[in-house]
């Protein structure tokens, strides 16, 4: 699964960890999370992540 960056702050959400304290479990794709969850560092919207370049 491909883990995406915030282009604000540079957080990367690796879906094989999810983010537990905001409600997405492990293994929960990127495009699976709810369309209102936000960055855990800095609260950028889902819309300002992306694919993160290998």
């Amino acid at each position: 699964m491909q883990k995406y960056v915030c282009v604000v702050c540079g957080y990367i959400y690796d879906p094989e960890e999810g983010d537990p304290d905001n409600g997405v479990e492990p293994g929960t794709a990127f495009e699976a999370i709810p369309e209102d969850w936000v960055c855990p560092m800095c609260g950028a919207e889902k819309e300002d992540f992306e694919v993160e370049e290998e």
